[in-house]
């Protein structure tokens, strides 16, 4: 059997799934049909993985005991290159801004994105670092339940608990800033970072879309580039830059206007049973929208899109119906 179990969020709902300790490495097991081994919370460690053959021998050793992987999967920390691997190695397209100053960083922005920075102090958003606590959570809650769709899906967050939601934002407590945009007295948006060292990441970014005039979201971007420059951070990362063979997107646009470049690094794979070799050729390992056409994607996303509008609309008929005299 595995050493032991670890809980890992999955579409926003937690799940328990088989675990390896190696080292200072927890690897997770994960994946219903294609069972893939990562580092748990790799994206969020101060260090990358240092011991891929160890992983290996102890993935492969653990099939005797039924615990099966199909592929494990790694990638080095930011900056990230030359890759250090003869594994086979794929390039992850990530979202980062190279940090040098506040100043430098402000400068090179277009003038729109200064502009929304200043539009957000102009009418009266503020921003404050809040603690860990409840009154944070609950305003987490608040921005969480604002709506049940969030850029064009569903908001997984919607209508969860007080505890449930805490127990999201718990990791990492140790060496994170909540960023908490304020107006007046309500919270209207809220960032989560993360540092890493010499990295600082984007855990979460949201706001209430009934205040996106306010711009409270590039002023949480500010903040956040402050606090970066002020500890001496050399990057600043958000999640992806490319996601597969999507394209553009509402995301990719705000990350580019805010600073945000593409910086490749090497993501290595490899195939620990025969399945996992097959599912490497046909290179399936990437996900729909890392094998189907942009066309397909795009397409899919605007269904997606319309009929999640169309329910929303059919929900808030429901929730307010007209009487007829």
């Amino acid at each position: 059997m595995a050493d032991n179990v670890s809980e890992v969020s999955v579409f926003g709902k937690w799940i328990q799934v088989p675990s390896l300790t190696v080292g200072d490495k927890t690897i997770v097991i994960t994946g219903r049909w294609i069972k893939k081994a990562t580092v748990r919370s790799e994206a969020w460690l101060e260090t990358e993985l240092e011991n891929p053959d160890i992983c290996i021998q102890r993935l492969k050793a653990e099939r005797r005991h039924g615990v099966r992987a199909d592929i494990f999967t790694f990638t080095q920390k930011i900056p990230g290159t030359p890759p250090k691997y003869d594994y086979c190695c794929e390039l992850e397209s990530i979202a980062a801004v190279r940090i040098t100053s506040f100043n430098d960083w402000w400068e090179g922005l277009p003038q729109e994105a200064r502009k929304n920075v200043r539009r957000a102090e102009k009418r009266g958003v503020g921003i404050v670092v809040r603690p860990f606590d409840d009154d944070l959570i609950r305003g987490i809650a608040s921005i969480n339940d604002a709506s049940s769709v969030r850029q064009g899906v569903r908001n997984y967050h919607y209508g969860k608990s007080f505890e449930q939601v805490k127990k999201d934002h718990a990791s990492f407590i140790d060496r994170s800033d909540f960023l908490c945009a304020y107006f007046g007295d309500e919270m209207i948006g809220y960032l989560k970072l993360v540092h890493r060292g010499e990295v600082s990441s984007i855990l979460n970014l949201a706001t209430k879309a009934s205040h996106y005039d306010k711009r409270p979201a590039n002023a949480l971007i500010a903040k956040a580039m402050e606090i970066c420059g002020s500890r001496g951070v050399s990057y600043l990362t958000y999640g992806l830059f490319n996601y597969g063979n999507k394209g553009d997107s509402p995301l990719r646009q705000f990350k580019i206007r805010n600073g945000f470049q593409e910086i490749m690094l090497p993501r290595f794979y490899i195939p620990l049973t025969p399945f996992g070799t097959v599912v490497m050729k046909l290179k399936v390992h990437r996900g729909m929208i890392g094998i189907l056409p942009h066309s397909v994607i795009t397409l899919a996303a605007n269904i997606r899109r319309t009929l999640r509008s169309l329910q929303l609309r059919i929900e808030s008929q429901n929730s307010n119906p007209t009487t007829s005299v």
